[in-house]
């Protein structure tokens, strides 16, 4: 990767929706070109997809809580049969293990506190090998959807 196809990359984080025309002139490359580097970033997986960065507030849902989940028991099995219950819950936007603890970090989007106690006592408290769940309700996004770059 060089210093064109990380371009390419910081114009497409930007706005998606550029044409390869636009994405070219953006670039200073001629269109056949851009084209190419575009079709090798999307084939190497550098670009994953392309998706509409949608606002929780618009759909309601602006209560986040970041859920630190410690597990009671680790062994494969058990992470196993965890992993794939999160994938049932509802409003979970990210999920992340850990090193250390706690073990899990998830962030939830609900649209009030009582939904999240709901989404808490009904699908959270009930996850297998949970130990114990801590939540921080979070105040206000400071940085979101920071582009990625290498350096």
């Amino acid at each position: 990767m060089d210093a064109v196809d990380e371009k390419i990359l910081a114009e497409l984080q930007q706005d998606g929706r550029l044409t390869v025309t636009e994405l070219a002139e953006r670039v200073n490359l001629s269109a056949s070109p851009a084209h190419r580097r575009l079709r090798e970033l999307e084939r190497s997986g550098a670009i994953r997809g392309y998706q509409a960065i949608v606002d929780a507030d618009a759909l309601g849902l602006g209560f986040e809580a970041l859920v630190f989940i410690t597990m009671r028991l680790e062994d494969r099995d058990t992470v196993d049969r965890f992993e794939s219950a999160l994938t049932e819950v509802p409003h979970l936007q990210q999920a992340q293990r850990l090193f250390g603890d706690p073990d899990y970090l998830l962030r939830v989007l609900t649209t009030d506190l009582a939904a999240y106690q709901r989404l808490y006592d009904e699908h959270l408290a009930t996850l297998p090998g949970v130990q114990h769940i801590t939540s921080t309700l979070v105040m206000k996004q400071v940085v979101a959807e920071r582009p990625l770059r290498r350096h």
